[in-house]
Formats: C-alpha cells, sequence, structure tokens
C-alpha cells in the first residue's frame, strides 16, 4: 500500500499547489458566478450559494478519481 500511496500523495498535492495558483491569479473568478448559483442579498447580508459551481466541481472530481483509480488497476 506504501508504494501506491506515496504517488498519490504527491499528485494530490501538485493538483492542490495548481488550484492555489489558479485561484491567486484570479483565473477562478467565474466560480461562483455561473448560471445557476444563487445570491441574496439583504440590506445587512449577503448568502451566497453556488449549486452549479459544485455541481460541476463534483462531475470534474469523479472523472479525475475514475481515471486514476483504473491507471492503478
Amino acid at each position: 500500500m506504501g508504494r501506491v500511496l506515496g504517488p498519490l500523495l504527491v499528485v494530490v498535492g501538485l493538483g492542490l499547489v495548481v488550484v492555489g495558483l489558479l485561484a491567486w491569479s484570479g483565473a477562478l473568478g467565474w466560480f461562483g458566478r455561473l448560471p445557476g448559483d444563487l445570491h441574496i442579498e439583504g440590506q445587512r447580508s449577503r448568502l451566497v450559494i453556488p449549486i452549479t459551481s459544485m455541481v460541476l466541481v463534483s462531475v470534474v472530481l469523479t472523472v479525475v478519481v475514475n481515471l486514476v483509480l483504473r491507471w492503478l488497476r
């Protein structure tokens, strides 16, 4: 298990670094602003529910995890 877990942790870490760099550079400015994301504003409060963005993240992560699992078999 150790020979499989090490490279997997490295790949996950590199993925997090890439996402962090994208967020830092502003390339993910569209996140939370897709059609279907709810924005409710009151006089003193604001509520954002990124439904469509979370569905997109879920689909991408599902595809990535399935590809990694197929690659490890």
